[in-house]
């Protein structure tokens, strides 16, 4: 039969289905009784078949019709997620940026207000996940990465590279702080494996074992155990640069090491979202000028172009 039968009617067939009561299913879709039991008959009689069979007080659905129910199944999660993708996408008002957590809570969101203030007619809508979104499905205007810029469907901008230092709490160890480095390296450790890879043969501890060396793989909870004052920890400066300004966090050494990685501005080519991306991007790259420009450690300056 070419005629596609009423949604309602594949909803209830569905529910009946899976739950092997017309009871149940009208509770779960909020219907009465009757009104589910005369769409499955409906349906019925549309497509010319028996769906079900009745085994005592209950349903039983045929051969036909648990193929008939799977595929049904099927195309109602499609047509779920395809409603959500939609209302997902961005508004014309509305600016959605991707990025991971540590990078969201410790250097955007400080910053934040500026574009804002600059650009009260967007409302912000933040995606954080540890891991990478596909930002060319259209739900997404622009987000920011870590990597060697080459993501297959986006522009890149190169924002800046980052670099990796040693840090603790004022307070840690009662304030009694490590007074050299290799006091330091005698204490346990908190890091991630990315930051201490890079930070240890720099500081001449390539070949020491890292068996007692904390270690984490979200910035998030290392920065939290610094806070509580519990750890030494290895962690990025962008995400550890405002606590040491503001006094909450002491550099303990002076070894510094580049972290492998640079962040990058991507994006996917659409037109609806041009607008935001332009301007979005003219404002981050001043934030970076800025920061950048504060730092006592020259780090390389954003690019002008991908």
């Amino acid at each position: 039969m070419s005629r596609v039968p009423p949604l309602n009617a594949l909803r209830c067939f569905e529910a009946v289905s899976r739950l092997g009561s017309v009871t149940r299913a009208a509770a779960e879709l909020h219907l009465t009784h009757a009104a589910v039991s005369q769409q499955v008959k409906g349906l019925e009689h549309q497509l010319g078949m028996v769906l079900f069979e009745r085994r005592g007080r209950g349903l039983e659905v045929t051969g036909d019709g648990r193929v008939y129910a799977g595929q049904v199944r099927q195309l109602l999660d499609d047509l779920g997620e395809a409603t959500r993708r939609l209302q997902a996408r961005p508004r014309r008002n509305e600016l959605v940026f991707a990025t991971f957590p540590s990078f969201a809570a410790h250097w955007l969101l400080p910053r934040l207000p500026r574009f804002r203030a600059l650009h009260p007619e967007y409302r912000i809508r933040l995606q954080t996940s540890l891991d990478f979104q596909d930002l060319r499905q259209g739900m997404v205007d622009i987000g920011v990465r870590m990597g060697e810029g080459h993501w297959d469907g986006l522009t890149a901008l190169r924002l800046f590279q980052d670099d990796v230092l040693l840090v603790a709490a004022p307070g840690y160890n009662g304030g009694r702080l490590p007074r050299s480095l290799g006091e330091a390296l005698d204490q346990p450790l908190l890091c991630t494996e990315e930051n201490w890879r890079h930070w240890g043969p720099a500081a001449g501890a390539g070949e020491r074992s890292t068996d007692s060396v904390l270690a984490m793989n979200d910035s998030n909870l290392v920065l939290e155990a610094l806070r509580l004052g519990q750890t030494l920890a290895l962690e990025r400066r962008s995400l550890v640069q405002d606590a040491l300004d503001e006094g909450r966090l002491v550099q303990l050494s002076p070894v510094v090491a580049p972290y492998p990685y640079a962040y990058w501005l991507v994006w996917p080519e659409r037109a609806e979202s041009a607008e935001k991306q332009e301007r979005f991007t003219a404002w981050i790259q001043a934030e970076v000028a800025s920061y950048l420009a504060t730092l006592d450690t020259p780090t390389p300056r954003p690019d002008a172009g991908a």
